[in-house]
């Protein structure tokens, strides 16, 4: 299976202990976007911090660590997305909006938001309105979701590979893939994957953790039934 390599290559050696400052800046060097979008990103990350204190949106550990952890972990995806202005972006278990929220501040045209656990649907639509940001948060479960079609589906860190393929399928047209953001057991995942499912897949080395990839999957076909699990939040570096 192919690596592809990231198009903006970014320090896999960011210390510990940088300050959201350095982190920041580190951030707008790879991602030289304008000044409103910054503004943006900085408005969400106060927000985060506020709500977080309140409704343990993310683990707090990572809060000082947000520019690299949550923002530029979801941002790396952006490059891997050819015609974002025109995407349907479908983002499963979106959790406090990493990868979706920060993709569509960066400029992906219309994002869904798929979050059945009410507060962290109420921090997304909060996030959404007061950014002005093209998101529609669907606040129920994945499987309920009828009738939406997408271009691009993403998830971080909700469950295993063949689980993911068994939620992406239904929200999935010819042309469609899906981005998803993993760890150390990426491959592991592949291979049992393929008991169930035929697809093409390529890998991206991450550009925020040593042992973590992003997998690109489409022409994603059933070939054995596979006994779906509940989708839960899965660990990535």
């Amino acid at each position: 299976m192919p690596d592809r390599h990231p198009p903006t290559e970014v320090s896999r050696e960011t210390p510990q202990h940088a300050s959201p400052e350095n982190q920041r800046e580190a951030f707008a060097h790879h991602f030289p976007v304008s000044h409103e979008t910054m503004q943006k990103l900085d408005r969400y990350a106060a927000l985060l911090t506020e709500w977080n204190e309140k409704f343990n949106l993310v683990a707090t550990s990572t809060i000082p660590l947000l520019w690299e952890r949550h923002f530029l972990d979801s941002a790396q995806l952006f490059p891997l997305i050819p015609t974002p202005a025109t995407t349907r972006l479908i983002d499963l278990g979106s959790g406090a909006g990493f990868p979706a929220l920060v993709l569509a501040i960066l400029g992906v045209g219309e994002v869904h938001c798929l979050e059945s656990t009410g507060k962290k649907a109420r921090f997304l639509e909060e996030v959404a309105k007061e950014l002005g940001l093209p998101v529609t948060v669907h606040a129920e479960r994945i499987e309920a979701v009828k009738g939406l079609k997408g271009n691009v589906i993403t998830a971080r860190a909700l469950t295993a590979l063949p689980d993911l393929l068994k939620l992406s399928k239904p929200f999935m047209e010819k042309e469609s893939f899906c981005l998803f953001l993993k760890g150390e057991k990426a491959d592991a995942e592949l291979t049992d994957c393929r008991k169930y499912w035929t697809f093409r897949a390529t890998k991206t080395r991450s550009s925020t953790s040593q042992n973590g990839v992003i997998l690109h999957i489409s022409d994603i076909e059933r070939t054995a039934f596979h006994e779906f699990k509940h989708p839960h939040r899965s660990k990535r570096p």
